[in-house]
């Protein structure tokens, strides 16, 4: 009993100091050793990420953040996803996960609709799914603060109970982002667009029918590229 105590109470050390290197600029200097090799970093590196998706994987078993985001996607008509900075790539993938088994999912900001926009018309029966992961960009909390406000309901994607949004979330989930990189870590984030993605196609009605229409359409307008592992493989030598 003692050790496992002496490990969590390491464990949340490293997490407090972790969080106070709050810029890449910090995180470079205090994780990146110049005369580390690159296999002792990649071990790093690879044990940090299976590290950060286990911690959140087993704190999500605990709650039930991905359920409510789920139900409330499911129970919403329109259904807005956002994100600025390096946030606005998981509000994308997780955009374009949703899109394919559900009805009106927006993308806000960059090429998809504006703040202003959504804004002008927020029902009650509207849902954001917001991802706001440190530094916090201004915009973002500012963004899902005034849809709160207007009477939208708010998933919060972030990586403390203590960020600024979380305080306004009707679904809170909760992912951990730490690395042995400058970077934060993308991996437990997404993880988590597919696990929500997921549990939400699965009681999505007329989902299986979305995605077959997907496919047809996909076809006509002759989208992919067809691959044949035969003729597009690797040749052998002879």
């Amino acid at each position: 009993m003692t050790d496992d105590a002496d490990e969590i109470a390491q464990e949340r050390r490293e997490r407090r100091r972790d969080r106070e290197l709050a810029s890449p600029q910090q995180r470079f200097g205090a994780r990146l050793r110049a005369n580390a090799s690159a296999e002792m970093l990649q071990a790093k590196l690879m044990d940090t990420e299976l590290a950060s998706l286990r911690h959140t994987f087993e704190h999500m078993r605990t709650t039930n953040a991905l359920p409510a985001a789920s139900a409330a996607l499911l129970a919403a008509r329109r259904r807005y996803v956002a994100g600025a900075g390096k946030s606005g790539a998981y509000a994308a993938l997780l955009n374009a996960d949703l899109s394919a088994t559900l009805s009106n999912v927006f993308l806000v900001g960059g090429h998809g609709l504006s703040e202003l926009a959504v804004l002008s018309d927020v029902r009650a029966s509207d849902v954001l799914v917001v991802f706001s992961l440190r530094r916090y960009r201004r915009e973002t909390v500012r963004f899902g603060r005034l849809f709160h406000e207007a009477g939208g309901r708010l998933v919060v994607v972030t990586d403390s109970a203590g960020s600024p949004l979380a305080g306004f979330a009707d679904a809170l989930v909760l992912v951990d982002t730490g690395s042995a990189s400058y970077a934060d870590s993308p991996t437990s984030v997404a993880a988590t667009c597919h696990v929500l993605s997921t549990l939400t196609a699965a009681s999505a009605k007329g989902a299986r029918r979305r995605l077959a229409r997907r496919d047809e359409i996909s076809a006509t307008l002759d989208l992919y590229h067809h691959y044949d592992p035969a003729e597009d493989g690797p040749k052998e030598e002879r």
